[in-house]
């Protein structure tokens, strides 16, 4: 799978969720969605090309967030549960 269509996966989960989603898995979806396009679009700039990039630059992102105090600590649990499921969903 390319990191665009990885992208696309995820994307496509989150959107998908929308309707039935409770307000927590919205905003965890919501805040994502950046941290995922912000990956893809770092790993096309740097000519990486595996899905392993993109996950690491999420990871890496996300805890550049936490340690500068953007999210809770219940929100930072919230974005960690849904990263984990969206990456099981997205590789099934």
């Amino acid at each position: 799978m390319t990191i665009h269509e990885f992208e696309h996966k995820l994307l496509g989960l989150i959107d998908a969720m929308v309707a039935t989603a409770s307000e927590d898995d919205l905003f965890a979806g919501g805040y994502l969605r950046g941290h995922i396009s912000l990956a893809v679009a770092r790993a096309d700039l740097e000519g990486k090309t595996l899905v392993r990039d993109v996950k690491s630059y999420v990871l890496r992102s996300l805890n550049e967030a936490i340690l500068q105090g953007e999210l809770s600590e219940q929100d930072e649990v919230l974005v960690q549960d849904m990263w984990k499921r969206l990456q099981q969903q997205a590789e099934a």
